[in-house]
């Protein structure tokens, strides 16, 4: 796949690249299937291997892949019938958040995401996936959308953290992901949250607050990032990677907080290097999930959102 390639994961692109070439050419020669499925086999041993010791701070990094699937993608891979609706009917149409409707595997469902650019252009126009107040109170839109006609609600996470610029915080920055987190509360149908990347600080966490969080397994997901925690503490970004260590940021410690509910594999190197794949996957356990919480009432359904949040954390009395 064409793009940027981060050093750790050179070894494997190349295997991925000679697979692809090795694919293409079995296409029209049969006798090269057994030579092909013993590459497969051994590029997804290699990744599987180098890709289980990675440091925190390189799943950090490739969480912010610039080819990794954004919500868009999987919007073209999982979804039909897509209406994207646009504006909070207030201020604005901000473009670092899509929401509307669309039809999944038969059911009719609202979703809402975090959408990052990959050229220099689409970043400026998305923001680089960093909403402002007009994108938080367009969710709400959809939000309370879900909830009147009880549509399930699919929310997919990807980004940097909520925009900190002057003319956001003017807007109300701060009550707009309230207001998202006080909306999503309410929700009478189920709510699906999928952290496909990076998931910053309450940028993140108003899209979050979901019946199930599912995760893919080199997505983090934490209050701040490394380099701005690195900034705070130590007043030296250069320590990111020690702090990317002790925030627990990646999938294995959110699933042990029960933080995150299910850890999604992605497919070797990563997500970005088989998109189609991963929509699969993430289709299946969104559809799996959705068997469960659909025949929920109104009712069940808060109360199981609202017990999911208060089991986080531990607590002790002297």
């Amino acid at each position: 796949m064409a793009g940027a390639v981060l050093p750790f994961e050179a070894p494997v692109v190349t295997l991925l690249e000679r697979v692809r070439e090795l694919r293409q050419l079995a296409a029209t020669d049969a006798s090269l299937a057994a030579e092909l499925a013993a590459l497969e086999e051994s590029t997804s041993q290699v990744a599987r291997e180098l890709f289980n010791q990675l440091s925190p701070i390189q799943k950090v990094q490739l969480s912010r892949h610039p080819q990794r699937p954004y919500t868009l993608d999987y919007v073209q891979h999982l979804f039909t019938d897509w209406v994207e609706l646009h504006g909070d009917r207030r201020f604005s149409d901000d473009r670092s958040i899509v929401a509307g409707l669309a039809t999944f595997r038969g059911r009719s469902v609202a979703l809402v995401g975090h959408q990052k650019g990959r050229t220099t252009k689409e970043n400026v126009l998305r923001n680089f996936g960093m909403p402002h107040p007009e994108g938080y109170r367009k969710a709400i839109r959809v939000y309370e959308l879900a909830d009147r006609f009880r549509l399930p609600l699919l929310t997919f996470i990807d980004t940097p953290g909520a925009y900190p610029g002057i003319g956001a915080e003017e807007r109300g920055q701060s009550e707009a992901i309230g207001a998202c987190l006080a909306s999503l509360s309410n929700v009478s149908s189920p709510v699906i949250a999928t952290i496909i990347g990076e998931g910053g600080s309450g940028g993140a966490l108003a899209l979050g607050l979901a019946n199930r969080v599912l995760m893919l397994e080199f997505g983090c997901y934490s209050v701040i990032s490394p380099e701005g925690c690195a900034a705070i503490l130590w007043k030296d970004g250069s320590r990111s990677s020690e702090a990317a260590e002790r925030l627990k940021i990646t999938a294995p410690d959110l699933l042990s907080f029960g933080i995150v509910d299910e850890v999604l594999d992605e497919p070797a190197g990563g997500a970005h290097q088989d998109p189609p794949r991963m929509a699969q996957r993430l289709g299946d356990a969104i559809q799996r999930h959705l068997d469960a919480l659909v025949p929920l009432s109104p009712e069940q359904v808060r109360e199981d959102r609202y017990k999911k949040f208060r089991a986080i954390g531990a607590f002790a009395s002297s």
